[in-house]
């Protein structure tokens, strides 16, 4: 016989008791109990069925049957460490290695992106045998303690910034800045790089990596300036430093016209290292460093091993393997495209006919929503962004704010999200617009 199931506030009390109160939930005052989900739909435990726009690790959809059959597949036959030799893990790595350029062409595998960022982290310092490491403000790379380090969205709300920590402007072309009447952001965004580096380095500094994300996330939902990342590697090489480009968020056919959104800055441009996380498991704690020959042989080169007990177990690379599968299969890549061309479209609609949105950016399936309480000061309309998440999660919408104002409505959905939830959404969100513009007429 098995036990009744709790109810909601059951479940809720036994949290509370229980786990730690800095895990904070989604609308904190009225939580969602989900219980089971399918493609980009969650279900409560009432059988509501809410539309998931923001849950850009399950990328294949939840629970996608190939992706679940894989990993049943290989568990019936074997889980263990990677110091045998497997076919999963050198097949997986080559199939990664097709996604990319070649230079990129050795493979480490963890569990999270905070562990790849980490060891991305330790791989520029051997390589480079530098310490200091320039980011943008309001990255985030994740929650160790090593990243907490160069994630200005969390230090500058604890112990501060390190002193071989270097922070750049956030190449934000709407509220940055350098803004969209620049004749040339990139040019304008890196020369702050450069500026950085030479007064760092007239300090005695040195720099290991310029480390960010490919498209900052948290920040906001922002799209650098193409040319950006160029200009910027060109002036950490001369540092002595490397490029690393976090692809924890974005990566895995997101942004449609790529595979990576590091390659939406143009083919003339290739990172010395890239971290990938979140999406590339479709939900499994899966993640990989991609790096050259010559920083991996500088990290061997220590003599101490790299081991990591459950990165590039086969049951791990089974599912990796069979999310590049359904992506291609199902081509979502191009689905991606199409559909956040679609999604573009419709909520430009909306911001020529609500005062409240001062900017709509985004490519592929990424993409932010600004709000705004004055189109000319473009001042972050916190308050607002928060009423309207919370009448979305009443219409059975699962959406959420980003950026250091709180105002930037982001949508990241599973690639399988369609036009039809598009349109969804953006009549949804036009209905709210014209209440909240009522209420403060």
């Amino acid at each position: 016989m098995s036990a009744e199931p709790r109810s909601r506030q059951e479940t809720l009390a036994l949290r509370k008791q229980l786990i730690g109160s800095s895990c904070k939930l989604f609308f904190p005052e009225d939580p969602v109990k989900i219980i089971s989900a399918k493609g980009q739909y969650m279900y409560d435990e009432n059988g509501n069925k809410y539309l998931d726009c923001i849950n850009n690790v399950a990328q294949v959809g939840h629970c996608h049957s190939e992706v679940i059959k894989a990993a049943h597949q290989q568990n019936l036959a074997l889980n263990t460490n990677s110091r045998y030799l497997h076919d999963n893990l050198v097949d997986y790595a080559q199939r990664l290695s097709n996604t990319l350029p070649k230079k990129l062409c050795t493979f480490y595998f963890l569990n999270s992106g905070s562990e790849a960022n980490d060891l991305a982290l330790r791989l520029a310092r051997q390589y480079t045998k530098h310490e200091d490491v320039l980011v943008v403000d309001h990255a985030y790379h994740g929650h160790l303690t090593s990243l907490i380090d160069i994630s200005p969205y969390k230090f500058r709300n604890l112990e501060g910034q390190k002193e071989w920590v270097h922070v750049a402007p956030l190449p934000d072309t709407y509220r940055g800045l350098y803004r969209e009447d620049n004749k040339n952001p990139a040019t304008a965004y890196a020369n702050e790089v450069k500026k950085i580096i030479d007064q760092a380095q007239q300090k005695g500094r040195k720099f290991a990596a310029f480390f960010v994300e490919s498209l900052p996330s948290v920040a906001g939902q922002i799209i650098p300036p193409p040319g950006y990342f160029q200009n910027a590697a060109a002036h950490i090489h001369s540092a002595g430093g490397v490029f690393i480009a976090d692809e924890i968020q974005v990566g895995f056919g997101r942004v449609g016209k790529h595979f990576w959104a590091f390659q939406l800055q143009g083919e003339d441009f290739i990172p010395d290292i890239i971290t990938m996380g979140k999406p590339i498991g479709n939900g499994h704690p899966v993640s990989c460093v991609a790096t050259t020959k010559e920083i991996a042989e500088a990290f061997s080169a220590t003599g101490v091993e790299y081991f990591n007990t459950f990165g590039g177990n086969p049951v791990s690379c089974a599912i990796g393997i069979a999310v590049l599968d359904v992506i291609e299969k199902e081509q979502l890549q191009l689905h991606a495209l199409q559909v956040g061309s679609f999604l573009m479209e419709l909520l430009n609609q909306q911001k020529a006919k609500h005062p409240l949105i001062g900017d709509v950016r985004g490519v592929g399936l990424f993409i932010g929503v600004d709000l705004v309480q004055d189109q000319k000061k473009r001042t972050p309309a916190t308050e607002e962004a928060a009423i309207i998440v919370t009448r979305l999660k009443e219409e059975f919408i699962m959406l959420a704010t980003d950026g250091p104002g709180r105002n930037v409505l982001k949508f990241k959905p599973p690639l399988c999200f369609n036009a039809e939830d598009a349109k969804l959404v953006a009549d949804k969100l036009d209905k709210i617009l014209t209440e909240l513009e009522k209420r403060e007429a």
